[in-house]
Order: C-alpha cells, then structure tokens, then sequence
C-alpha cells in the first residue's frame, strides 16, 4: 500500500502513540489489562450477585470475551477521530499520505488487544478448558475488526477536522453501542426478530465469534465470518473513499 518510507513513518507513529499514552503512568502497561479485569468483575458481581441473571457457565470469560473487542473497537474509534487535529504539524510538514495518521492511531491500540487477548487464552486454559485448534480463528476475527474501525476512523478523523463535535458525536455512538452489543449478555436473551440485525453489527459478530471460538472450542459460524468479511471491507474501502475526498482541504482547517 506504501513505499518504505511511508511505512517507517506508520511504524513511528504506531510506537509514538504507544509510548506518549503511558508516558507519565506509573502502572504503564498495566493499565492495558487493569481495565477489562476490573469491568470484567464488576460486570460478573452485578449479575451473579445483585442481579443474578446470568445463564451461562464461566461469566468471567463470558463477559471478557465481550469487553475485550469492544473496549478495542471503543478506544481505537475515539484515538482515530482526533488522530488528524492532535499530529498537525506532523500532516502539514510530512509528505505522506495522510490516511496514514488515523490507521496509525488504530493500530497503536491493536498491542493492547494482543495482550488482552493473551490474558483471556490464559483464563480460558486455567478454567480446564485448554489449548484448541479454533483459536487460529483469532487472528482472522481481529483482522475483520481492524479494517472495520480503519474504515470508521478514516472518515471520523477527516470530519473530525471540519466539525470539531465529532469526537463527541463518537464517544456518544461508543455508550449507546456498549448497551447494544451482547457484552454481558447473551444473543439468546434479545428478541428474536432483532437478532439478525443485532448480527450485521460487525462488533456484535466479533463478540459472538470470539466466544465460539472460546468459550465452544469451534469455528465461528459462518454467517458471521460472513457479515464480518462484507462489511469490514466496505468499510476500509469507503473510509479511505471518504478519506480521499474530504482530504483536499484538511490543510486550511487544522
């Protein structure tokens, strides 16, 4: 997609929104794995405890598997929307492509995941479930959820640039869709006349997926992997589409 050069460029930018973020922390990257543990066991309280409605063995990693690709999808959305205002000078001074900026910011957060990821794989093998051959379904499923927020982030940021509101309007969309996702609950508990469309919902069918893949020991379903291919890739190929057309006059507004 790009020369050498461009990709020096990604890879310093990836590393650079790494280190800036944990920078001045004194837990550093402990912080990646504290917040998914922590909603992780509230989330587990509430309905085991308080609310005990959860029909599923395993509630930890069940709601892990949840938290997990949203919390990614979440972060890296938001880091991508104010990518572009936030490096500037960077896309003012630099002579390369500009959509480099906001994929940047979503694959800086792709560390996290893989650590996240590792921490569940490492429950799932202590709960006496144990190594299976599905989990080289994950990189698949993660690739699907990477290209679907590129996608968003590319015409997020380049809007972000003429409606400062935007990052706003984004970290809105990431509450709504926190309730709308099946995190803590199952797909089995929403109706079902809703639950294809709860489906097309490409962070919906990576939660699903990676509970298959998990929690039954089994390929994720067809239809998902599915609806995950079509939209993700729609969404990379419009968002630079979009990115492309918006560009023009990034340079006047930032």
């Amino acid at each position: 997609m790009w020369d050498g050069d461009y990709g020096f460029v990604l890879r310093n930018l990836v590393l650079k929104d790494f280190k800036v973020r944990y920078r001045n922390m004194s837990l550093g990257l402990f912080w990646s794995l504290l917040n998914p543990l922590v909603m992780m066991a509230v989330l587990t309280f509430v309905f085991t405890r308080i609310v005990p409605s959860a029909s599923t063995d395993n509630f930890p990693i069940f709601v892990l598997c949840g938290l997990i690709p949203f919390n990614f999808f979440a972060l890296a959305w938001s880091n991508a929307t104010t990518s572009l205002c936030e490096n500037a000078t960077l896309v003012k001074k630099v002579l390369a492509p500009r959509e480099i900026v906001p994929i940047a910011a979503v694959l800086s957060n792709c560390i996290h995941l893989a650590i996240q990821l590792v921490v569940l794989l490492v429950m799932v093998v202590a709960s006496g479930r144990g190594v299976h051959a599905s989990w080289l379904w994950l990189p698949v499923i993660c690739a699907f959820e990477i290209m679907f927020v590129c996608g968003l982030g590319l015409v997020s940021s380049a809007l972000d640039v003429y409606v400062r509101d935007t990052r706003y309007i984004v970290d809105s969309a990431n509450t709504v869709l926190f309730w709308l996702v099946p995190i803590f609950y199952s797909l089995s508990l929403v109706p079902q006349e809703l639950q294809p469309i709860y489906q097309l919902n490409p962070i919906s069918a990576v939660v699903l997926s990676l509970r298959a893949i998990v929690l039954d020991a089994a390929a994720p379903p067809a239809h998902l992997l599915a609806t995950l291919a079509a939209v993700s890739t729609l969404s990379l190929v419009g968002g630079l589409a979009v990115f492309h057309r918006l560009e023009g006059r990034l340079h006047d507004y930032l």
